[in-house]
């Protein structure tokens, strides 16, 4: 019975969908927002450029000033990995080799004051 029951359990598991796309909504500048360890990130593409805004957990602006990030991008079957650097006041900026297509998968991973902030993205 203990058997069935882990079954059902693992099977219940794998059926949710993933918190990451749950917390997903639109943010202030027009771009989905994910929540990383109370920090809203929000993804927003400029041409060939990606920003990333980053807010406090009260969603006021954090100072990206001595922030270290990178974005890693997965689309048609290549993976690369743009290095982000910090903007005022809130930003962390890459530049792109080529236009993301629908669908591409944008993991933003960045480092400040020994928090680690992951936020996962798929393309519209």
């Amino acid at each position: 019975m203990i058997k069935y029951a882990f079954l059902v359990f693992i099977a219940a598991i794998t059926a949710m969908p993933d918190f990451a796309a749950a917390q997903t909504k639109n943010g202030k500048n027009g771009g989905p927002v994910v929540t990383s360890q109370g920090h809203p990130i929000e993804f927003v593409r400029k041409g060939m450029e990606i920003v990333f805004y980053v807010s406090d957990d009260d969603g006021s602006p954090l100072s990206t000033k001595e922030m270290r990030g990178r974005a890693t991008i997965q689309d048609g079957g290549k993976t690369v990995t743009v290095p982000l650097t910090p903007d005022s006041p809130n930003m962390m900026v890459g530049k792109i080799q080529a236009e993301l297509t629908p669908k591409a998968r944008v993991v933003f991973s960045a480092n400040l004051h020994g928090h680690s902030l992951t936020a996962r993205y798929t393309t519209e």
